[in-house]
């Protein structure tokens, strides 16, 4: 009897001990639970963004619970995401890489107006009328190449280059659909005008160009000779030169007129749980302090501040294409419908 009555303590000692450790970091963690925090959908790369959220997050003591898009689909998924939250959203804050398809939320009414002293005297080119979305940190479309295949002198320096017989067999890019090779294809369209857009495409098909997942890996092709050349953006040939790949770049200068340059955009989502939260970030990613962190990144985006621009002259797009962004953004259905059509 004594021995049975021993072992039921022992017996409630052991499940006493089990349910007081099992409790106990549960207990440790409950002040984080009062802590103030923003969900940002982001598609700027993770390794990009990281230290700019843990930046933040520093400065103002927010949790900022980030969701960021693969590279294959880029930008799109986290897109359709917020449309299809839209009635109970779950995101504060879209931190985009690139504008056209945040001008088509705002269209669609699933961004809010956003005003600050900072964006007063925001250029008129990089914020929607309504104040629903805001441009800035730019990046620039360009023709990259494998140095050791193809010269400085022989490599192309515009996309009538590209059209060239002799790039044959050699190029790649990213597919249409996702990423900033669709506003890219868009650019054509508003600046060339609809026919010769599509003209370009049946000429790039006739090249044979290959389609692959995404700017990176159209990058990485070239650097090992799976390819020669292939359409791109700066910041993933910066990445491809810090990595000691023999990469190159010049502009992509549409018809003599120059490169489209691509910025990031910001927004608040309508509806979202925590707006004085999103207001304070939306504070920061519009701030000097988060382009010049931008520039000196491995994606050396080009500043809009004025005291930046001299700074990382550098990293500067000089003479980028005069292009309506709206514009760019009503072409964006048709120009990667007709892309894909073309090119698969």
């Amino acid at each position: 009897m004594l021995k049975r009555i021993k072992v039921f303590f022992i017996s409630i000692f052991v499940i006493f001990t089990v349910l007081f450790f099992s409790i106990l970091p549960s207990c440790k963690q409950s002040p984080g639970q009062d802590q103030r925090q923003v969900v940002l959908y982001c598609s700027v790369d993770q390794s990009i963004a990281e230290p700019i959220i843990a930046e933040f997050e520093k400065q103002t003591g927010i949790k900022v619970l980030a969701r960021f898009d693969t590279e294959a689909s880029k930008t799109v998924g986290l897109v359709q995401r917020i449309r299809a939250e839209a009635a109970s959203p779950i995101a504060d804050v879209f931190w985009s890489s690139e504008i056209f398809h945040t001008i088509r939320l705002a269209r669609e009414g699933l961004l809010a107006q956003y005003h600050s002293d900072q964006t007063e005297h925001w250029p008129a080119k990089l914020t929607d009328s309504n104040g629903r979305w805001y441009g800035f940190a730019l990046r620039g479309r360009v023709i990259a190449y494998n140095t050791e295949r193809v010269s400085s002198d022989d490599a192309p320096r515009s996309l009538e280059d590209l059209l060239e017989n002799k790039w044959k067999g050699r190029l790649v890019m990213a597919r249409p659909e996702f990423g900033t090779t669709g506003g890219d294809v868009a650019s054509w369209f508003a600046h060339y005008g609809g026919e010769r857009a599509k003209k370009i495409l049946q000429l790039l098909k006739a090249n044979k160009i290959r389609l692959v997942d995404g700017n990176s890996t159209a990058v990485r092709m070239i650097a090992t000779g799976q390819a020669d050349v292939c359409l791109t953006d700066t910041d993933d040939v910066y990445a491809a030169q810090r990595n000691g790949w023999p990469i190159a770049m010049n502009y992509l200068n549409q018809g003599g007129d120059g490169p489209l340059a691509i910025p990031n955009t910001a927004a608040v989502i309508k509806g979202g749980p925590h707006p004085d939260e999103a207001r304070e970030l939306m504070d920061f990613l519009l701030s000097e302090r988060l382009e010049e962190m931008l520039a000196r990144s491995d994606s050396h985006n080009s500043p809009i501040h004025p005291s930046l621009t001299r700074q990382f002259e550098q990293y500067v797009i000089s003479k980028p294409l005069d292009v309506d962004y709206e514009k760019v953004a009503d072409h964006l259905p048709t120009a990667i419908k007709t892309a894909r059509e073309i090119l698969h």
